[in-house]
């Protein structure tokens, strides 16, 4: 699990530098390209599990059914400043089911639910971010069990998922940087992260117990990825 785990950490420190870099040295068109390297990046996260075990056909479906279930519960909220339940149904992968499965489900929801929103140089962030956040989840799932500790680990996320994607913001004008400009980015986002982070404990509060008993029995009966919420696990 420590080696699962390194790899996992490589592999975030690896796409960030990826994402700072070709945002300062290439073209902001090139985003597709990014996008689609860094769905190949972590599906080999995912596909990694065939050299341990045997992966059921029926634990892609679901991590594939919950990806678009996380992509399509942001588009009625779109007209609605940072209201995600995109997020919920992320973290909640994460803790079910693991953390390799959280960064995967969390960076495709980005990419499909923004077919329906419109893809953009934001794109390649909002996959980091998102799959960071489920993959944290899974990484701190044995401290997660409480719900009320499930609604604090929400609430700093909707901080760093802004903060996130504010720094593409940053490193697209790298030219016209200044404190001023950075300082002016984050705090002009303040209510946004904020609203985020509020939506992230409510959902969480309302939902989180109920989805991850569903989840987990349905893992249960059907020998599915990873270890509980609780658990040690496997990553």
């Amino acid at each position: 699990m420590e080696k699962n785990r390194a790899i996992l950490f490589l592999t975030v420190i690896v796409l960030f530098i990826l994402l700072l870099f070709s945002f300062i040295l290439f073209p902001l068109q090139h985003y597709l390209v990014l996008s689609v390297a860094i769905i190949g990046m972590i599906s080999l996260l995912f596909f990694k599990r065939f050299e341990r075990k045997k992966v059921k056909a029926r634990e892609i479906v679901i991590l594939a059914m919950l990806a678009a279930i996380a992509a399509i519960a942001r588009v009625p909220f779109a007209g609605l400043p940072s209201i995600q339940p995109t997020s919920f149904v992320i973290i909640t992968v994460g803790l079910v089911f693991g953390a390799e499965s959280g960064f995967l489900v969390g960076a495709v929801a980005a990419i499909v639910s923004n077919i329906f929103l419109g893809q953009g140089p934001w794109t390649p962030w909002q996959m980091f971010a998102w799959g960071t956040m489920g993959l944290s989840a899974g990484l701190l799932r044995p401290l997660l069990g409480k719900i009320w500790i499930q609604c604090i680990f929400g609430f700093v996320w909707g901080f760093l998922f802004g903060w996130i994607m504010n720094l593409w913001i940053i490193v697209s004008n790298m030219e016209n940087f200044s404190w001023e400009v950075f300082i002016g980015v984050y705090a002009s986002s303040f209510s946004h992260d904020l609203s985020h982070a509020i939506c992230n404990v409510i959902f969480i509060a309302l939902f989180s117990k109920r989805w991850v008993k569903i989840l987990d029995r349905f893992k249960r009966k059907y020998g599915l990825l990873g270890g509980s919420v609780g658990d040690e696990g496997s990553v």
